[in-house]
């Protein structure tokens, strides 16, 4: 008998800078914020959502994606640990639409892929972690 998960719940990343990262994230992928901390929370509020630590957590369908803002050091896919992060969109046309839209931004990227099972587009938050948009083959 194994653990037979469906989804993945939530995803944190830990980032160094919560305002940069957060400014990223806000104008890259616009989700909507499922929980923060509010600047003038009193103190059973700041008790009962204090594992944010200090950082923020969006609602990404029927899962969380969070940013955690307690990291020293830089990201990297070669130590044990996450590789990258894939964000699904529907179609090709919906990377390239995101590739303008990182354009705009002046987030670096890579070409839109094709991998064979569908396509991908690459770029980096802040902290140099590893992103991609990810869309079915047709």
């Amino acid at each position: 008998m194994t653990i037979q998960p469906r989804a993945f719940a939530h995803v944190r990343l830990t980032v160094t800078d919560i305002d940069r990262s957060r400014a990223f994230y806000d104008e890259v992928l616009g989700l909507p914020v499922a929980f923060d901390l509010p600047p003038d929370a009193v103190e059973k509020t700041r008790e009962e959502l204090s594992f944010l630590f200090g950082g923020v957590i969006y609602q990404l369908g029927d899962s969380l994606f969070g940013l955690r803002p307690v990291a020293s050091d830089r990201f990297d896919e070669d130590r044990v640990g996450l590789d990258h992060v894939s964000f699904a969109v529907d179609s090709r046309a919906d990377l390239e639409r995101a590739s303008r839209h990182l354009d705009r931004l002046g987030v670096p990227h890579e070409g839109i892929k094709d991998i064979g099972a569908g396509y991908i587009l690459e770029f980096r938050d802040p902290d140099d972690i590893a992103l991609e948009l990810f869309a079915p083959g047709s």
